[in-house]
């Protein structure tokens, strides 16, 4: 399940059995990235906070499956299995079947040049996202001039550069200490998205 010695939800106890609770789903699953932090609960705290907030805020502007796409894009370049698995069934789920096949969207999402169904704005942030987790010394004024012709916001803009950073954590977070998803049920996100303090799953 991990290469260092875990907490389990059976055996938490203080504060890190209150926030086991905080973010469990159904049947009680503690994710396993979760579970990694269980010997500095501190840790897990900080990491639900920010995933929470760059993912599931009432703040974001951009679509929900967006943000998750940018996800996914970014654990497959990171070889993250993990997280590519859990957020690639997550937008699964929320993309409306009536948009067509999901491979189609996968692989435009992950291509080395995004495409259709992809429109032009979410193809730019890809690329973006793309550099900034490949080459990220590199971005310049330019590759932020050019998200704007495209047709993205500056706060959307920020949204997108979170979620990437989000997930260069994320992955590492991962692999560096070797989640596994064994037993889990994949692509839940936390509920109430209107509620930035709700941290469960469904």
């Amino acid at each position: 399940m991990a290469f260092i010695d875990i907490i389990p939800p059976d055996r938490a106890e203080g504060r890190l059995a209150k926030l086991y609770r905080r973010v469990s789903g159904p049947g009680g699953q503690v994710d396993n990235v979760l579970q990694v932090h269980s010997l500095r609960p501190h840790s897990l705290e900080g990491h639900m906070g920010l995933y929470k907030a760059v993912l599931h805020h009432p703040g974001n502007t951009l679509p929900g499956w967006y943000l998750e796409a940018v996800g996914v894009l970014v654990s497959h370049l990171n070889g993250c299995d993990y997280c590519f698995g859990h957020h690639s069934a997550g937008l699964r789920r929320l993309l409306d079947p009536a948009d067509g096949d999901f491979d189609a969207w996968l692989g435009a999402i992950t291509a080395a040049e995004p495409g259709p169904p992809l429109d032009a704005a979410q193809c730019a942030g890809l690329r973006y996202a793309r550099r900034l987790t490949r080459e990220p010394e590199s971005i310049t004024q330019a590759d932020i001039d050019a998200l704007r012709t495209a047709g993205l916001e500056d706060g959307q803009i920020v949204e997108i550069n979170q979620v990437a950073a989000y997930f260069a954590y994320a992955n590492r977070t991962v692999s560096g200490l070797g989640a596994s998803a064994e037993g889990e049920v994949l692509g839940l996100s936390p509920d109430a998205a209107d509620d930035p303090q709700s941290w469960s799953h469904g």
